[in-house]
């Protein structure tokens, strides 16, 4: 009888079972509601806490007076979240180290000079420890919920498909940008002109958000919410005029304003 043979790996392929990770968290609200649980507690060493922002610090700390907490579900709440905030800490430290090694090779590094520094004993092995930090760094920011093999085939097309995202939320940036400088004063001269406009309430309410957005209208989202408003605008002013099969405009300013922001939401 044939024996069947084992297809290989393909080294891209993710992992089938993922690994749990703490992932982001606020660590200096927890911190902060372990010292209270010690300032209730009365420690008398309180004084001496670190900040909530020092999570290293805030640790070694609460570790070090951990029996001033004399009732057990404070010892047992401040035991688990200590548990979690040195997963957390050990994950972020990967994140940093990654960094670090970077910028040590962009600064010209060997890696036998990085090999003591990452606690290995080879040139290879620091290659290699470095690759492992980039695919934990690389599971921590993908957007797919998927593990990463620690192979250099796979971190690098993990890698390739992170640069591709962020190009493509750079094109979007970009449009919405360009987008934008050609319908904000659109948008001002509908709110200027208001008057002019059908004051339905539909009508009305649109032209209250857009002049709502327009003060602070900075960011990529702000963007694509005055555009949102300025297309629903239009939508309610045309619905009017089939409506009442008259204008839904009374000045020429208005009428002007509407013929470019209908011409502007019919191009996006």
């Amino acid at each position: 009888m044939a024996r069947s043979t084992r297809k290989p790996n393909d080294p891209k392929k993710p992992l089938y079972r993922a690994p749990v990770r703490i992932g982001r968290i606020d660590s200096a609200a927890i911190v902060g509601e372990l010292r209270q649980l010690h300032e209730l507690a009365e420690d008398g060493n309180i004084e001496r806490m670190p900040a909530d922002e020092e999570l290293y610090g805030a640790l070694l700390y609460l570790e070090a007076n951990s029996e001033a907490l004399k009732n057990e579900e404070a010892r047992r709440t401040s035991a688990l979240a200590r548990v979690q905030l040195w997963e957390y800490l050990r994950e972020r430290a990967d994140i940093h180290q990654r960094r670090a090694v970077e910028d040590a090779r962009r600064a010209a590094v060997e890696w036998s000079d990085l090999a003591p520094a990452l606690a290995v004993r080879a040139p290879s092995a620091a290659y290699n420890k470095a690759l492992r930090l980039r695919a934990s760094v690389i599971a921590d920011t993908e957007q797919e919920n998927e593990p990463l093999r620690r192979t250099p085939e796979a971190v690098l097309e993990a890698e390739r498909r992170a640069s591709a995202r962020a190009a493509a939320e750079r094109r979007v940036t970009a449009e919405a940008t360009r987008r934008h400088a050609l319908l904000e004063p659109v948008a001002r001269r509908l709110v200027e002109h208001r008057a002019g406009l059908d004051d339905d309430d539909e009508v009305t309410y649109w032209l209250d958000e857009i002049e709502a957005v327009l003060p602070n209208c900075q960011t990529p989202t702000q963007f694509v919410s005055l555009q949102t408003y300025v297309r629903a605008l239009v939508r309610e002013l045309r619905k009017t005029e089939r409506g009442t099969a008259r204008p839904a405009v009374t000045t020429e300013d208005a009428r002007l304003a509407y013929a470019a922001a209908a011409e502007l939401v019919t191009e996006a």
